[in-house]
């Protein structure tokens, strides 16, 4: 499993004063995404996904992850998309 780079802003970037042990997203080198984040255990998390067609499985977890942390990486992810450096090199998606 190869990081092929951080997504969005460091946590001393938005504001971690130690960056030790600060939420953060990282893309692995097939695309797919590394989260750290807290975890959370709160049965009405898994009851809300469960009530909502989804759930968490034995070998997964749910992270909370502070807003600004996602708002960086969507804003990184839909930028480099845009300008050709993601997995589309269309504004769309990767839509025709």
């Amino acid at each position: 499993m190869n990081i092929v780079r951080r997504v969005g802003a460091s946590p001393q970037a938005r504001g971690s004063l130690s960056g030790d042990t600060c939420p953060d997203l990282v893309e692995l080198e097939n695309g797919d995404f590394v989260v750290v984040g807290t975890t959370t255990t709160d049965p009405a998390v898994d009851g809300w996904l469960r009530a909502h067609g989804g759930g968490i499985a034995d070998h997964e977890s749910a992270v909370i992850v502070p807003r600004d942390c996602v708002h960086a990486a969507v804003l990184d992810i839909a930028g480099r998309a845009f300008i050709g450096h993601g997995p589309s090199n269309t504004p769309t998606g990767g839509q025709p």
